[in-house]
């Protein structure tokens, strides 16, 4: 046996309980269960200590309870485990001291073992689905670990010098592994980047550098092609606010509310949506119902995001927060270069300079309607449109590529751990 359940005093109490309870895996000799491929993959989720200034509204997100009676003091090398979330692998080592709520479980390590070892192989696949089968519920966020169940979970622990060595082999292969990553994320934040500079270029200056320029008159846009337009944006697209739905009026089907989960992707769907009554709807919302071709904004989530309404989401109602822009005359404005006009720093430039000043964290129309779209002749607009999808295409193909590399590198860590925890790789 590797632990034993210590139940902590909170140093406000009198009196001192200690519970001890031999819990846990049971240690095995490495030769035999060495040969077994058990340690898989790491999960996201670590429960550990985490420093934070408590009075840092900044750094400290965490609601701190007036009554802390309940909660134990978690020292530096002791393992602690979430009980409600341990099949989800929070659970570790930790660094520090401090307190952690009684929904935690802490642990003294009565055999000596090395904690960076012990993390990487804990933190496996395998090892969260044990604490997954040990726990008990019927709704998976609720789940309860039970401790006696936690007997039967064994764990594969080779000599200390051995552990040790595997750890530091480890930390310097993952090292190394994650250094390669962080630089292909940042080669895709700059392909990001550039496909967000040729957007810029082309929907503000066009495609002919040649071309004879003005002033916009607005010092944010600068100068444009002497040929282009500026417009209000209102004067060339109808906008519309979702209205403002309380939760009384949902039910389990009928007219579907589209939420801002299903404005996520290029396409609306029904996503996470609620569902209004039919009847109430054609009475009170009859005039919201978005139709097939609208686009769909947020006030409030990442700019960029421009959803389409296809035949799944027509007829449905959007929530309060979403806007269905429709462009007035297709002959003067093609919905696809409107498209990459809000997709561009020139559009988020207006939003932030209207919301300058405010409490308000969104936008709606009313700032929509203080806004301006530069608008080119139509036939530009489709050259203008097919130069923007053609590279976006060349820098998409070139993200994947990163994306595949940077998969290649994690599964190959998790490969590394796995043959390294289960001594298929000669470390010392």
């Amino acid at each position: 046996m590797l632990l034993s359940s210590h139940e902590h005093e909170h140093e406000h109490e009198h009196e001192h309980e200690h519970e001890h309870e031999h819990e846990h895996e049971h240690e095995h000799e490495q030769s035999g269960a060495a040969t077994r491929n058990i340690f898989v993959d790491e999960p996201q989720v670590i429960a550990t200590v985490i420093e934070r200034d408590l009075d840092d509204e900044e750094s400290n997100h965490n609601f701190i309870p007036d009554d802390l009676s309940g909660y134990k003091v978690l020292r530096a090398g002791q393992f602690d485990m979430n009980k409600m979330k341990a099949w989800q692998g929070s659970y570790g080592v930790s660094q520090h001291t401090g307190i952690v709520s009684p929904a935690y479980f802490i642990f003294d390590f009565i055999k000596e073992i090395d904690p960076g070892f012990f993390n990487r192989a804990i933190r496996s696949k395998l090892y969260v689905s044990f604490f997954g089968s040990a726990s008990d519920g019927v709704r998976i966020g609720q789940w309860d670990l039970n401790k006696s169940r936690m007997r039967e979970i064994p764990l594969l622990v080779p000599p200390l010098p051995e552990q040790r060595a595997i750890a530091a082999f480890l930390d310097d292969k993952c090292a190394k592994i994650d250094g390669a990553v962080k630089i292909k994320e940042d080669q895709i934040a700059l392909l990001r980047e550039r496909r967000q500079i040729i957007i810029q270029d082309a929907v503000t200056r066009g495609l002919n550098p040649a071309a004879p320029m003005k002033d916009s008159g607005i010092d944010w846009i600068g100068q444009i092609p002497a040929h282009w337009e500026i417009k209000r944006f209102t004067k060339e697209v109808f906008v519309q606010e979702g209205p403002g739905i309380m939760a009384v009026d949902f039910h389990n089907d009928g007219v579907p509310l589209i939420r801002i989960s299903g404005a996520k992707t290029s396409v609306v769907t029904l996503e996470g949506c609620n569902y209004l009554d039919p009847a109430k709807v054609r009475r009170k919302w009859n005039h919201f119902l978005i139709e097939e071709g609208d686009l769909v904004i947020s006030g409030s989530a990442s700019s960029g995001l421009v959803a389409e309404v296809g035949k799944e989401a027509a007829g449905s109602v959007l929530y309060t927060g979403l806007m269905r822009l429709r462009i007035r005359d297709m002959d003067l404005l093609l919905k696809r270069f409107f498209e990459h006009f809000l997709a561009s720093p020139s559009f988020d430039t207006q939003v932030e300079l209207l919301k300058a000043g405010s409490t308000i964290a969104h936008y709606g129309p009313s700032h929509l309607g203080k806004m301006f779209i530069i608008v080119p002749p139509i036939e530009e607009q489709r050259a203008i449109v097919a130069h923007i999808d053609e590279a976006s295409q060349k820098i998409e193909d070139g993200i994947a590529i990163k994306e595949r590399q940077i998969a290649a590198l994690k599964e190959f860590k998790t490969s590394l751990i796995n043959a390294a925890v289960t001594g298929k790789i000669k470390v010392i």
